[in-house]
């Protein structure tokens, strides 16, 4: 319990920023909102006008512009971004600090072994992630309510909420794994989001050539998005499945590799 709370407090700055951070990007979202909502349909049809690689960047697809949970839609591509980015790096740095700020000596004196203190460090990464979830669904609620003139969101909302979370999870595990996985686990925050950009790239690229479509299983970014959940939509359980394995096994390889390696003092 004492692990958790120290890396608590030793995240709790960042996650301030951090949530503050995601307010602000709904609440500025939405403001825009409100100047452009009188344009209604139009906005559609200048959409629809656009390139296709314009409309895949800015990532409207078949939102409906005219209503504030379609412009949220918009908006949730940018705080997927977020919430993935907050969490690899999260992830890498919660399990690679101790080397990089040579505070290695304060795990060993203590009289527990490496597997409860990844898990003690994985508990307080979780709540971080909990926490960030959390501003984010009320945020978003209470915004997308106040500008949508009596439109029912909260349940697409909390829909969207909780990919967000399978993708927080996933990328906490890329973080972790990797940090426990490399010899020097300094570079383990750049590598992480170095996968984490690519993986963002490579499902605009999927967006832009339908040829390649197929390939949407290797990027988490394709797994839940906005145009599928909204308006009813459902989350496909073959990716929940997926991202659900494929965090498991990272996380597998958190412990084992973290028990298996030479710590520097």
């Amino acid at each position: 319990m004492n692990i958790i709370i120290k890396e608590l407090k030793s995240h709790r700055k960042s996650l301030i920023i951090w949530c503050i951070g995601v307010i602000f990007m709904i609440s500025s979202g939405m403001g825009k909102y409100v100047g452009l909502s009188s344009s209604g349909q139009s906005m559609n049809n200048l959409m629809a006008d656009m390139p296709k690689s314009m409309q895949v960047i800015m990532g409207t697809g078949s939102l409906d512009l005219s209503k504030a949970s379609g412009y949220y839609g918009i908006l949730f591509l940018y705080l997927v971004l977020m919430g993935t980015i907050h969490s690899a790096m999260l992830g890498s740095n919660i399990i690679a600090k101790e080397e990089r700020d040579k505070t290695s000596e304060f795990l060993f004196v203590k009289p527990i072994s490496r597997t409860k203190i990844v898990m003690s460090k994985l508990a307080a990464a979780f709540i971080n992630i909990i926490l960030f979830n959390f501003v984010t669904l009320v945020t978003s609620i209470l915004l997308v309510q106040k500008y949508g003139k009596g439109e029912e969101v909260t349940r697409d909302i909390i829909m969207l909420m909780l990919g967000l979370f399978l993708l927080q999870i996933l990328f906490l595990s890329i973080g972790t794994a990797i940090a426990a996985a490399k010899k020097h686990s300094k570079t383990a925050t750049s590598l992480s989001t170095g996968i984490l950009l690519f993986t963002f790239i490579l499902s605009i690229v999927i967006d832009l050539n339908e040829k390649i479509e197929d390939l949407k299983f290797l990027t988490p970014f394709k797994y839940f998005e906005a145009k599928n959940i909204l308006y009813g939509g459902q989350l496909d359980s073959m990716y929940i499945v997926l991202s659900l394995v494929i965090s498991c096994i990272l996380i597998s390889i958190t412990f084992v590799s973290y028990n298996k390696r030479d710590l520097s003092i």
